[in-house]
């Protein structure tokens, strides 16, 4: 008895601490979803994503090609989708001007991007040097991956996993009003992030949103195609947004051999959404 208590003992102590998987459903059946990438080189970027970020492949269904239908990659508190096509504009000059991850150390993770031939753009984005002390008062650092999506960067050496989903950044004129759209139409609170006053979180995911100069792109074939939301009740949270007024740019609809449901709206400063029923069990 007591070797088989302590054989259990092991197996908790030698168990990961996290699991990659997206966070748990809020009140309304909300939780963050997914970043979908055009990108050129599906390999690199599968690479890149397994090595880098420590995420896990899976792909669903098969084309006449034989080509998987969707390709994603499962992260802590989100998935990254792969679409092979290249973009028409890197991110930086679209209102999704990037996402973000909080990484345990940095010093480690850029030194083995840089090794692997990969850019660290902080100073083209605006910043002096290398890395940069962020909104929350910790070292942050940009890289842009192959095809121009651009990611922030933060260490946290408090984490538990390498790497986590953090954030989400609109940057666009009117900021606040975006903001406010988005507040409204799913039901969250304004919550200041560090120095950022104009953010709000869904649960896995912050939502910030900054000012910018001149006008920005819809992201609809660009680096960043669209984020994503899982929703559990996908069909009545739609039916819910109808009855708001709201416009579906792709109705609800039942995809089995990817086993999801799925629907987009455009967001009125023109960011793709897509809304997702079936990632939590990817």
């Amino acid at each position: 008895m007591r070797s088989f208590l302590a054989l259990i003992l092991l197996f908790l102590l030698s168990a990961p601490a996290y699991s990659q998987q997206l966070a748990s459903f809020n009140s309304d059946g909300l939780t963050y979803g997914h970043v979908h990438l055009n990108v050129s080189d599906m390999e690199r970027h599968k690479d890149i994503w397994v090595n880098h970020f420590g995420g896990r492949v899976v792909e669903k269904g098969r084309n006449a090609q034989g080509n998987p239908l969707l390709t994603a990659v499962v992260l802590n508190n989100m998935l990254v989708a792969l679409t092979p096509s290249d973009p028409s504009m890197p991110s930086n000059q679209t209102v999704m001007d990037h996402f973000g991850f909080k990484v345990r150390n940095m010093e480690t993770f850029l030194s083995k991007w840089e090794a692997d031939g990969l850019p660290v753009t902080t100073e083209e984005a605006g910043f002096g040097g290398r890395t940069f002390l962020g909104a929350e008062g910790q070292i942050n650092a940009f890289i842009d991956l192959p095809g121009g999506a651009r990611v922030e960067l933060q260490e946290d050496q408090g984490l538990q996993a390498e790497v986590t989903g953090y954030h989400i950044h609109f940057n666009l004129q009117g900021h606040e009003e975006l903001l406010a759209w988005y507040t409204d139409v799913f039901g969250l609170e304004i919550r200041p992030r560090g120095r950022i006053a104009t953010t709000t979180n869904v649960p896995g995911m912050n939502l910030s949103f900054g000012g910018a100069q001149g006008e920005r792109a819809a992201t609809q074939g660009t680096a960043i195609d669209h984020i994503g939301f899982e929703i559990d009740g996908l069909e009545d949270f739609c039916r819910a947004l109808e009855a708001k007024g709201i416009e579906f740019q792709v109705p609800y609809r039942e995809i089995p051999a990817i086993d999801l449901n799925i629907a987009y709206i455009i967001d009125p400063r023109g960011v793709r959404i897509e809304f997702t029923e079936g990632y939590d069990e990817y």
